[in-house]
Formats: structure tokens, C-alpha cells, sequence
């Protein structure tokens, strides 16, 4: 059995279900808005991940800061994460005091409503941007 490429520039299906119409979309748009890396992980006991795409490993910097590594690179450093942190008051943001963004890897901390540093037990992310 050989294996092959199917390629193409417009998906459409018919939305007979719904409408009865045929709809198009251009594939460039499915593969420039999905999210190339996403991930559910724990900060507060067991530092894990409970599921992921994209993603080689989490590190632990820290209370509150979390470091993940991407499986494959982003073609540049300005890929764009966007988090939440399940705990009451809980705020995610880029860790500024890491080292800076990079194509392998984005740091999140996690703070509470005082401003300070506190492991979330439930941290998701996603991340936007060109793969390398």
C-alpha cells in the first residue's frame, strides 16, 4: 500500500443538516487559527500534565512558574500563549523574571489577587503561531 499527499486549497462540505448549502472555507485559515500547543497541567501537588498537543515537558521554577517546552519549534519567538489558573483570584501572565520567549518554550507564572506567586491546582494554556 502506498501512502500519498492529498492537497488542497478550499475545504467544502454540505451543510444539508442545517441549511441545505454548501459552505467553503479556505485551508489556510483552519491551519493559521488553530493553536499549535495547548496544555492542561498542575502546579500545586503533583506537578503534571493531565493532557496536551505539542508539548514535550513542563518544568517547575518555582511557586507559581511554570516553563513548557514545545515538541516542535514555532518558526519565531513571537508565538502568542494565552492561560488561566483555576484557583479563586488566580491570574496567569508571561514570567517576566525567566528568561525571555523563545521557539522552544513560553514561561507562565501564576499569581493570586494580591499579586502573589501561588501554584494553581488546574493551569491550561494555548499557543498561536508559525511552526519552523
Amino acid at each position: 500500500m502506498a501512502n500519498g499527499t492529498i492537497a488542497f486549497d478550499t475545504l467544502s462540505t454540505s451543510d444539508s443538516v442545517n441549511t441545505g448549502v454548501t459552505k467553503s472555507i479556505d485551508t489556510s485559515y483552519i491551519f493559521n487559527g488553530v493553536a499549535k500547543c495547548w496544555a492542561n497541567t498542575e502546579q500545586a501537588s503533583s506537578y503534571s500534565t493531565r493532557d496536551s498537543f505539542n508539548l514535550s515537558s513542563i518544568a517547575d521554577g518555582g511557586t507559581g512558574k511554570t516553563q513548557l517546552t514545545f515538541t516542535n519549534a514555532f518558526g519565531n519567538a513571537n508565538h502568542a500563549s494565552t492561560a488561566m489558573a483555576s484557583n479563586l483570584n488566580n491570574f496567569v501572565g508571561n514570567d517576566i523574571e525567566a528568561a525571555a520567549q523563545a521557539t522552544t518554550t513560553v514561561n507562565l507564572c501564576s499569581v493570586d489577587g494580591s499579586n502573589s506567586l501561588e501554584d494553581a491546582s488546574v493551569l491550561t494554556s494555548s499557543t498561536h503561531g508559525d511552526l519552523a
